[in-house]
Parts: C-alpha cells; structure tokens; sequence
C-alpha cells in the first residue's frame, strides 16, 4: 500500500450515503491518498467503506480510528480482510481504545486499562481464524497511539501509529519511539483563514468537543501545555499547537514541519470556514492539492 504524501480526514455522517461516495471520488480526483473516516456514535465505519471502496478506483480508505469496544476482535480481522480483498488492497485499519466518557457513560461498557486491553485485542486479532479468499498481501494495522507506551506498542505489535490533534513536536516524539520503518499517520486540523481571530474562533468550535476527553488533556500535557491552556474553550497557545491556520502556504508549511519531524503520512482535516459541519470546505482542499 502506498500512502502517499497527504490524505484527507474527514466526517461523513452529515452526508447522505451517495453524497459521501462522491465527496470520496472528487478527493480522489483532487490526488489525495487516503480518506480517512472516523467511528462515534453514527456509521457503522466498515460498512461505510465498503461502500466508499466501491465508489473509488485508487483512494484508501481508512478508519481513523474504529473503536475496539464496539466489536469482538475476531470479527474486526474478518472486516479488514474482506475489505481489502474486495478492494484490491485498498483498506486501511486504524483501531483505538477511544475515551473512557464515551465507552462507559455512552455505551455502559467497563473500559479496562488501555494499552493493556489493546495489546491483548491485537492478540486475539491475530490468532483469530478466517477461512474466505484471503487479501493479495496481509491488510495493514495501524493504531490510535499519543503517549510513549502505546505508541511502543504500535511499533511492537502494528504496522504504525496514526496520532490524533497532535503537534510537530509529538510528530517528532513519536518518529523516535516508532523508529524508522513503521507508519506515522499524523491528523492535522487546518483553517484557511488569515484573520488571527477569526481563524482561532473556528478552531475552539471544533476543539470544544476535545478538551473534555481525559486521553487527549494527557497528552496535550505531555506536549508541555499547561492547565490553564486548556481552560474554556483553549488558549492562542493551544490552538496554535495543534491547529494549522492561516494562508495555503502557511498551512503547507505545518504539513511540512510534520513530514520533517519524521511523518510518514499526514491526513489533514479542513474546520468549514462557515461554520457548517459536515460541509466540506473545497477551496481549503483545492489549495492544498498534493
């Protein structure tokens, strides 16, 4: 599988299935590698790219990231080797533990300890039978990973590692605990908006989501923010870590800094200028054409 340079991170739940498969073909068309698509409380995410799939010729798609709580590991190995043996190699299976708010005050599951439950989910993957026409070469894995033990992990018992709301410097982090073989697919949020204001007011909108998930607070820690940097709805000093603003050449230049901190691949995730969710921002994506 050929990553590519860039790839696009994006919600399609706001989006009628045929809508979505054409999004799919147009960001296709644009010359991106890979779409990436998330798993919350709305599609069921290989179903979904099975449909994509279907509705591409070249693009990977990937999940970024399917929730291993959600289903039995021997079925997740069934869904990845069928969709990508129907695809010609085309899939892309990013796993994560998700957050505790959202496994057991959503969901009402126990959420267990996280690098410990997705080191023996993996386990059990891998020793799980399948009997259909298997893909033409082993369907990769990569794995929601922000702090150093499962970022180990990744290294150790995946194909990679695919950071979520990160920075350069956790690109760099990460690249020295991955080592130089395996995959970092880095999400990057971007805002094609040249007003300092206007553009960090974007920003907070789609981060207010976030800062209240203990997983990402960690490590946005880790990365050396304070507390008070994560008050409210974040501060300048926040947002301009983990966001990309500004004009097509500054946005290119933090993709830029991910790729020479040691990135292997970066998915960027356009914030809808107007405000509208699930709206894609074309011009955003048509500006940064690989």
């Amino acid at each position: 599988m050929d990553l590519g340079g860039t790839g696009v991170w994006y919600f399609t739940d706001a989006l009628a299935a045929r809508d979505a498969a054409a999004v799919a073909r147009r960001i296709e068309e644009l010359g991106y590698a890979a779409l990436w698509i998330p798993e919350t409380v709305g599609r069921d995410p290989f179903a979904h790219a099975a449909w994509l799939l279907a509705s591409t010729e070249r693009l990977i798609v990937a999940t970024g990231i399917a929730n291993i709580y959600h289903r039995e590991p021997g079925v997740t190995l069934q869904a990845q080797k069928t969709l990508a043996e129907q695809s010609d190699d085309r899939f892309l299976l990013g796993l994560g533990v998700s957050h505790k708010p959202l496994v057991e005050g959503l969901r009402g599951l126990a959420y267990g300890k996280p690098v410990a439950t997705m080191r023996d989910y993996l386990a059990k993957m891998a020793a799980s039978p399948f009997s259909a026409i298997e893909p033409g070469a082993k369907p990769p894995t990569v794995i929601a990973a922000l702090g150093p033990r499962m970022l180990e992990l990744a290294r150790d018992a995946t194909d990679g590692a695919h950071p979520y709301f990160t920075s350069p410097a956790h690109t760099r982090m990460a690249r020295e605990i991955l080592g130089p073989d395996k995959w970092l697919c880095v999400e990057q949020k971007v805002v094609m908006e040249t007003d300092p204001d206007k553009a960090r007011n974007l920003a907070r909108a789609t981060a207010r989501t976030y800062l209240g998930l203990p997983n990402y607070r960690n490590n946005w820690r880790r990365m050396g923010l304070a507390e008070d940097d994560l008050e409210a709805e974040g501060s300048d000093r926040f947002i301009d870590e983990t966001f990309a603003w500004g004009d097509a050449d500054a946005i290119r230049r933090r993709v830029g800094e991910h790729f020479d901190a040691g990135a292997s691949h970066v998915c960027i995730q356009p914030v809808n200028r107007r405000g509208r969710f699930g709206e894609m921002d074309w011009e955003t994506l048509e500006a940064l054409v690989p």
